[in-house]
């Protein structure tokens, strides 16, 4: 794209600082995602020339920035996605037994900083203790003169618990975050840029079991997601909203004794025994006898008590003679 001031393609400046504003309309056509990868990149540039006459040509140029939007809630990319596969642990005739996986996404596509959750069952039938794991792979294509360089590498992962001999686990949900990635490049005849969701698991001794699942990064985050996510949010908080209803800020003091129970009740709990006259009269008698006095007794008033006490008495110690 070409471009010259005020519309003239030999324009005489005069001394001094002069700046023209302007702009430009992409090409009509998509362009591909600017990308920086392993092996080769897709870059824009912004450039200017300053023409004299008789005087080497002056020019500046900055990178722009380009990218190909892509909307993940195209119904291609709404539709889950699940595998399974099974791996029998052992070499040749002295095998331990199978170990199973299914995984499964409720989409293909999602964009930057999304969590995927991943759903999930791991049977151990083998005498092995195993971990499952699951990780985001982006696959580099370089395509040029009929040959082809491929570049892989792990942007994100999580891992599970261990699986002992003869368990299972399940994962209702495991998220994993979608880091700050480029954008899927699949309409590009030289870098093509692909990611894949990859749960697996470590097997000591053998090599890992694995499921690959074709993951899009898109830029245009699904409306439908969105809204039922913060939908469920919002339903939680007015779910979680009549705690601050029911809590009061100054607890009220409990009721009286005399309130709750009568004195026709009490009486009935506590026997009449004669109170004792000395010590030793007490002592002849049985000491279970008087632990029913104590029964049905009312705890103080919060009157009686001074909740804030200034003066602490000293406990005079009691000595007893049997």
């Amino acid at each position: 794209i070409h471009f010259y001031p005020t519309g003239e393609e030999n324009l005489i400046l005069l001394d001094g600082r002069h700046e023209f504003p302007f702009s430009f309309q992409l090409p009509q056509e998509p362009l591909v995602t600017s990308f920086t990868g392993k092996y080769g990149s897709i870059q824009y540039y912004v450039k200017a020339v300053l023409e004299r006459p008789a005087v080497p040509d002056q020019s500046v140029q900055t990178e722009l920035q380009v990218i190909s939007h892509i909307d993940v809630s195209s119904p291609a990319l709404l539709t889950p996605v699940l595998r399974s596969q099974e791996k029998m642990v052992g070499c040749w005739f002295f095998t331990s037994g199978p170990v199973s996986l299914s995984a499964k996404i409720e989409r293909k596509g999602y964009c930057n900083g999304e969590a995927i959750p991943i759903y999930a069952e791991i049977e151990n039938c083998s005498s092995r203790l195993i971990v499952p794991k699951a990780a985001i792979f982006q696959t580099q294509t370089y395509l040029a003169s009929g040959k082809t360089k491929t570049f892989r590498q792990m942007v994100a992962n999580v891992r599970g618990n261990h699986i002992a001999s003869g368990s299972t686990d399940t994962w209702n949900g495991k998220t994993l975050k979608i880091p700050p990635v480029s954008p899927s490049i699949l309409d590009c005849c030289i870098i093509r840029v692909e990611y894949s969701l990859a749960v697996y698991i470590h097997i000591p001794g053998a090599k890992k079991l694995m499921i690959e699942m074709p993951l899009v990064i898109g830029t245009i985050p699904c409306i439908g997601f969105s809204s039922r996510n913060s939908s469920i949010t919002s339903q939680f908080s007015m779910d979680m909203s009549w705690l601050a209803l029911t809590m009061p800020e100054h607890p009220e003091a409990p009721p009286n004794y005399a309130d709750v129970v009568s004195e026709e009740e009490f009486s009935r709990h506590v026997p009449a025994y004669p109170p004792p006259i000395d010590c030793e009269e007490q002592l002849c008698c049985p000491v279970f006898a008087y632990i029913q006095e104590f029964r049905f007794q009312p705890p103080p008033l919060y009157s009686e008590i001074d909740p804030h006490p200034t003066d602490v008495e000293e406990v005079q110690p009691v000595s007893f003679m049997l």
